[in-house]
């Protein structure tokens, strides 16, 4: 059970420890969008240039008219988790504060962090303070009016607001960034494989106060993102209708889920439409259960009674989660 709950998506362990679940695996393990963009034709770049200024340029200006981020600095990162592992570099001031419970690098990104209950965010006074908005794994939201109050507080002490906003694409109106201003004390991550469905391509930005933007920027040093995930991130991002239809449909398969969830007895938590949250006192054993059944889904050590759901990618895979929670 460890591996299962240090992070998601392990399916070569659970082939392994569950050699009798029936095949092919669903992964319900992680929060991945399980309907991922796909391009009519793929967008063309050459593997054997290092990716150009202009390039990247352009992926920075797609990424940031789709979040909002367009008065903003912004940097591309290849992944928003090597960007938070980048944090304790950049000259943030201490000291230093963290949501939890709440995403595992969060614990790890800055040195000596304290743990800050989400219902006493009014504590934090100084120094850095890091969260998930929507939150993980528990999808708690915070309205971006609070942000911009939290940040704006910790600002006049000369404090750092950082936000950590991986799950936001899937629910527009929760993203604090289009409310920021250049002079706001934040930095804000978004990741782009989570929405998209496209978590091996590594590409994430980070967006806010330009001289933070630009220390993370430094700390990346040449040509962090590559071709394609520049090629493919800037036609994705580009595609402002497939982004509204994800958006809906989501939104429906998350509908969806719940009522099954409901319909077993489990109360569905949290904002974000890629996972619920549900909790019981059996969640080891239901995990156990659901795997036996080739469903693999997210137990976590400091929550024994905790066990996140990801989102079916249609019917069929929805079925075989009911018909899985049906068997006792």
């Amino acid at each position: 059970m460890r591996a299962f709950k240090f992070h998601g998506g392990c399916l070569e362990e659970a082939a392994q420890c569950f050699p009798e679940a029936p095949r092919p695996w669903l992964d319900l393990s992680t929060g991945i969008n399980p309907l991922p963009w796909q391009a009519p034709e793929l967008p063309a770049y050459d593997l054997r240039a290092l990716p150009s200024a202009a390039s990247t340029a352009a992926l920075e200006a797609a990424a940031a008219a789709a979040i909002g981020a367009e008065r903003l600095a912004i940097t591309a990162l290849p992944g928003t988790e090597l960007g938070l592992r980048l944090l304790a570099g950049i000259g943030l001031p201490a000291p230093y504060h963290y949501v939890a419970p709440g995403y595992r690098t969060h614990t790890e990104a800055l040195p000596g962090p304290n743990p800050v209950a989400p219902d006493a965010l009014d504590t934090v006074t100084e120094g850095t303070l890091l969260l998930a908005n929507p939150n993980n794994p528990d999808g708690r939201l915070l309205a971006p009016e609070a942000l911009l109050s939290l940040a704006r507080s910790l600002s006049s002490a000369n404090g750092v607001l950082v936000v950590d906003e991986a799950f936001a694409d899937a629910t527009p109106g929760v993203s604090v960034v289009p409310h920021l201003s250049p002079d706001d004390r934040v930095l804000v991550f978004r990741s782009f494989g989570k929405f998209f469905g496209l978590a091996g391509l590594r590409l994430g930005f980070a967006c806010g106060a330009p001289d933070l933007v630009t220390a993370l920027r430094q700390r990346l040093g040449s040509w962090p993102v590559s071709a394609s995930a520049i090629a493919i991130g800037t036609a994705a991002y580009r595609d402002e209708a497939w982004i509204a239809e994800t958006r809906h449909r989501l939104a429906k398969c998350q509908q969806a889920l719940d009522t099954v969830l409901k319909t077993h007895g489990l109360s569905p938590r949290g904002s974000c439409p890629l996972f619920r949250l549900v909790e019981t006192p059996d969640a080891d054993d239901l995990f156990l259960r659901l795997a036996r059944h080739g469903i693999l889904t997210r137990p976590f050590d400091y929550a024994p009674d905790w066990l996140r759901i990801g989102l079916p990618a249609d019917a069929a895979a929805l079925e075989r989660l009911d018909r899985a929670l049906s068997d006792r």
